[in-house]
């Protein structure tokens, strides 16, 4: 007899809680093989395709195109053994031992640092769990009666981004009843309690929205970067420096290495070594503060983000140990990266874990930036576009390739001197980067 096994949105890793389904990848009654991938969803931080551990027949869905679901959520039931194509009215639905492929989601792997679960059986003629409350259902009524606040005890919600939510906006999670698996609270039931005032007649910001005016919700990448764009302007106090720098003897020296065959460097990975070099003489900018223990953090190795803009908007890739790799290397491992955020096959390791970040931002050809640092970093390099303009060489007027550099540090870590100094460090190497060759 074919048991109905229910396989879980799986845990995602890197502090990611919750995922929106953009793509169902079979439909009910088809049938799977051992780790074929069943679902595209998105998350905050990149589009991942998620393999069922599972094979056999598939007996439900749980969620449209579009929907947002927390870990643990159900995804799909899929009927295993003997007589899979009789189970879907007929079997139990059973949830997921250690057994199975082990590869829950690529890029992760199986967590066997869990004990064995233990196994719930349920009739096969129970519903299945619901889905999250689509953003329809969240209207509420003009006068909504007071919530019953709940009784002592664990607030049913996983997902720190929605504890967040509550917080920031004066939300008693507590008086709220979650729409999700077991009463799950789940983001759009704190936005649900958000709207209730903004439906009062004599709401301000009701009043003050003009008659057709497009809303659109702050949520997967979009919303990731708010968030962390905002959480840096609350909890960083930075500055800004720049200088202008002639970047005529950067891009001659490129040309010769480029002339000399082999493999090609690129301007980013020129300016990504002299970054790196430059670290290396003020490490204090490579490190993270830690609210919690009071105490500054400086971080022993160099992971180098670089902003990239792509159709899903803007992500920063992270390459490991950037202070080990040298031009060639960092232009290739730049260039491999795009390539997959242009794709949109990032996985989520590739966007954590950065120490500092690269951005340039003169491909859109603007001359200079105030950048917002990469929380929780300590610093972040602007490079702007690379243009013709008149300077004043060995004493003369003359036409050069200038470049403006800004530099963004938490004010915390380090003092102007220290950051002046890098930067200007970072501005001779541009200037002369025999430089670079004397100093490392």
């Amino acid at each position: 007899m074919a048991q109905v096994m229910e396989f879980k949105l799986p845990d995602l890793g890197e502090g990611l809680t919750e995922a929106e389904i953009v793509r169902w990848l079979v439909a009910v009654g088809d049938v799977v093989a051992v780790d074929q991938p069943v679902v595209e969803v998105e998350t905050a931080k990149a589009m991942v395709e998620v393999p069922c551990p599972y094979g056999g027949v598939v007996t439900a869905r749980f969620g449209e195109e579009g929907t947002e679901l927390p870990v643990g959520a159900p995804l799909i039931t899929v009927a295993v053994g003997a007589g899979a194509g009789d189970a879907a009215g007929a079997g139990t639905v059973q949830e997921p031992e250690e057994s199975g492929s082990g590869n829950v989601l690529v890029g992760y792997g199986t967590d066997h640092s869990r004990t064995a679960r233990r196994r719930r059986v349920r009739p096969a003629s129970a519903a299945p769990a619901p889905a999250p409350a689509a953003p329809a259902a969240v209207a509420a009524p003009a006068a909504p009666p007071a919530p019953a606040v709940r009784p002592a005890g664990p607030v049913p919600v996983i997902s720190p981004l929605v504890r967040k939510l509550a917080r920031d906006n004066g939300i008693d999670l507590r008086a709220l009843t979650g729409s999700g698996p077991d009463g799950l609270i789940l983001r759009a039931d704190v936005e649900a309690a958000l709207r209730v005032p903004a439906a009062a007649p004599a709401a301000p910001a009701a009043a003050a929205a003009p008659a057709g005016a497009e809303r659109i919700p702050l949520k997967g990448l979009r919303g990731a970067v708010a968030d962390k764009l905002s959480r840096s302007r609350r909890e960083i106090p930075d500055a800004t420096c720049w200088v202008d720098a002639d970047a005529t003897e950067l891009m001659a020296a490129r040309a010769a290495m480029n002339a000399a065959g082999g493999p090609k460097v690129s301007v980013l990975g020129l300016l990504a070594r002299i970054c790196t070099a430059a670290l290396a003489r003020y490490p204090e900018l490579n490190s993270t503060v830690d609210l919690a223990a009071n105490e500054i953090v400086r971080l022993p190795s160099l992971h180098l983000g670089f902003a990239a803009q792509t159709e899903r908007g803007l992500v920063v890739p992270v390459v490991r140990d950037a202070h080990e790799r040298n031009a060639e290397s960092l232009t290739a491992e730049f260039a491999r990266l795009t390539e997959l955020a242009r794709t949109g096959k990032l996985a989520p390791s590739d966007l954590t874990g950065g120490t500092f970040t690269l951005n340039n931002y003169g491909v859109f050809g603007v001359d200079g930036s105030t950048p917002i640092i990469n929380h929780p970093e300590a610093a972040m390099l602007g490079v702007g576009r690379i243009t013709p303009k008149p300077w004043v060489h060995r004493g003369e007027l003359a036409v050069r390739q200038v470049v403006q550099l800004s530099f963004t540090f938490d004010h915390r870590v380090c003092d102007g001197g220290t950051a002046g100094g890098f930067l200007r460090y970072v501005a001779d190497c541009v200037e002369n980067p025999a430089v670079l060759l004397r100093t490392v």
